[in-house]
């Protein structure tokens, strides 16, 4: 059972998604609900949640900075970010404060959010279609040019190693004692580098250019 708060100032978004997924998704358990970060903040004392489905157009605080401080005060919480205006600065900006995956209320629905709710809770992020399209964008924008091959640092390239070996964002942390906050964000300017948003594309990509070798 995933434990989730939905931080979102519609009460209509909130009131659908918590029926919607007691009939369609009982495997995924609404524990809370806030209209503001404020509230957000005086609840999460007192409520169990492993993930929080952040709008990132909230009244009181941009989401960035609600990111920002999820990870600082609550580092085991997995964050979904959801917003129906979607800019390339927004985007980049939620991904440098640490979110594990954004989707558009524009194109996707509850099982959308239920697919990229079990995606991050088995340590892989998520970004919708039309998400990775704009990620690309970012890519090319600071590439500019195609015919580049991305450079890696090497802790990315032994993360995309060990992700060709299968091993989850928490195996990889243990193996390079590391946390699984800074794996993620590794992760991230990894995406961000090659405009993907699946850890399958990035091995897929490591091993199409021989930065890695299929295992013996």
């Amino acid at each position: 059972m995933t434990k989730i708060i939905v931080v979102d100032d519609h009460n209509f978004f909130r009131m659908m998604l918590r029926t919607t997924l007691q009939l369609s998704h009982p495997d995924i358990c609404m524990t809370g609900e806030a209209a503001t970060a404020g509230e957000l903040f005086r609840l999460l004392p007192h409520t169990e949640a492993d993930l929080v489905v952040l709008d990132i157009n909230l009244p009181d605080v941009w989401g960035v900075d609600v990111t920002r401080r999820l990870r600082r005060d609550y580092p085991q919480l997995k964050i979904i970010a959801v917003s129906g205006e979607n800019t390339s600065e927004t985007i980049h900006s939620m991904i440098e404060a640490g979110i594990d995956g954004f989707i558009s209320k524009q194109y996707s629905g509850v099982n959308d959010l239920a697919d990229a709710i079990e995606s991050v809770m088995n340590g892989v992020e998520y970004f919708g279609r039309d998400i990775s399209a704009i990620l690309f964008d970012i890519y090319v924008a600071k590439k500019k040019t195609s015919a580049v091959t991305a450079e890696f640092t090497e802790r990315e390239r032994e993360i995309i190693l060990l992700s060709r070996d299968g091993l989850l964002c928490k195996e990889i942390a243990d193996r390079m004692n590391i946390s699984v906050f800074t794996v993620n964000s590794h992760k991230r300017n990894i995406f961000l580098k090659l405009g993907i948003s699946s850890t399958m594309e990035m091995v897929q990509y490591a091993l199409k250019h021989g930065i890695i070798r299929m295992r013996g």
